[in-house]
Order: structure tokens, then C-alpha cells, then sequence
């Protein structure tokens, strides 16, 4: 089972992609590759500037990733109660090639921040909004006060109670 994982935030730390990487490395026979929003940089999306350099060649590059996977597991950084502007300026590239982003692909949906909300604002605007991009939500978490509850040297959550939910979550995929 090929699984492709990302954190939804640019940040060369980024505590989404830290607990989708560690959620990711709980699916059994899973062969995860780990995306780095980074790699994916393109201009800010306008019709202007597509109609100047037309569909640009990472987004398509982003969708051939998310076309190889069986199953998505997206961590998204809240910023100022929505999406990055990173991982939106991607999604918005996207959706000019293909509006069902997520191809159909099964997906583990989460969010985590410093503070004791967990991205809830985030979590519940994706939760609404990616069915109608081609996913189905298979499961939701959110880890509140990610420095408290996840042990970034080990990579994996430390608070047990989160530790077993997310497991949970992802025994039922």
C-alpha cells in the first residue's frame, strides 16, 4: 500500500509534517513517501499569470504524486484560521489541471498546533471542503499543545490517550 504524506505548511519544521510522518509510519505494509511542500514552489496562482505560463509543470508533478498513492494522510498548519498560503497556492495550481485534486484517494485528515485548539478552525474547513476535491474522509484527528503531547526526538506522540485515538483511527482504513 503506497501512502503519500505531507504536511500542509512550508516550514523546513513543520510539526504537520512531523505527526504525518509518524501518523503514516503506523499503517501496516505501508511503503510512505513523505512530500516537502518546498519542493512544490510556484508563483503565486492568478489567471494572469497562468494565462502568461500556462499549467505549470509542479502542480502536475504534485498531482502524479497523489495519482500513485492508495491512501493520503494530510496534516495542515492553521494560519490565521485557514489553510497556509503555501499548501493553498499549490491546491489553487492544482485545481486547473484537475478539480478532483485528491483523485478519488482515501484520506486521513489532521491538524496539530502549539496551542490547545489542535487547528480545529483548519481541520473542520478541509473536513467540509475536500470531498468536493475528490477524497473521502476516512478519519480526522487533532492533536492540541503538539509541544506537550509529541516527543520530536522519538517522532511519534507521547500523550498515550492521543496516541491510542490516532491508532484507532487508522486500524479502521
Amino acid at each position: 500500500m503506497k501512502i503519500i504524506a505531507f504536511g500542509g505548511s512550508s516550514s523546513k519544521n513543520s510539526i504537520n509534517k512531523k505527526l504525518a510522518t509518524y501518523a503514516a509510519s503506523l499503517f501496516e505494509n505501508g511503503e510512505v513517501e513523505v512530500l516537502d511542500l518546498n519542493d512544490f514552489e510556484m508563483p503565486v496562482f492568478s489567471v494572469d499569470v497562468e494565462e502568461g505560463i500556462g499549467q505549470h509543470v509542479l502542480a502536475q508533478s504534485f498531482l502524479d504524486k497523489i495519482a500513485s498513492a492508495d491512501v493520503l494522510v494530510v496534516s495542515l498548519a492553521e494560519n490565521n484560521g485557514n489553510y497556509s498560503a503555501a499548501f493553498k497556492n499549490i491546491f489553487d495550481w492544482c485545481t486547473r489541471i484537475n478539480g478532483k485534486v485528491f483523485q478519488q484517494k482515501p484520506m486521513l485528515l489532521m491538524a496539530t498546533s502549539p496551542g490547545g485548539r489542535g487547528g480545529a478552525t483548519v481541520l473542520e474547513i478541509a473536513k467540509n471542503a475536500f470531498p468536493r476535491f475528490g477524497t473521502e474522509i476516512k478519519g480526522t484527528f487533532s492533536l492540541p499543545n503538539f509541544n506537550d503531547n509529541f516527543d520530536v526526538e522519538k517522532g511519534q506522540i507521547s500523550n498515550s490517550e492521543f496516541d491510542n485515538q490516532l491508532k484507532g483511527i487508522i486500524a479502521g482504513f
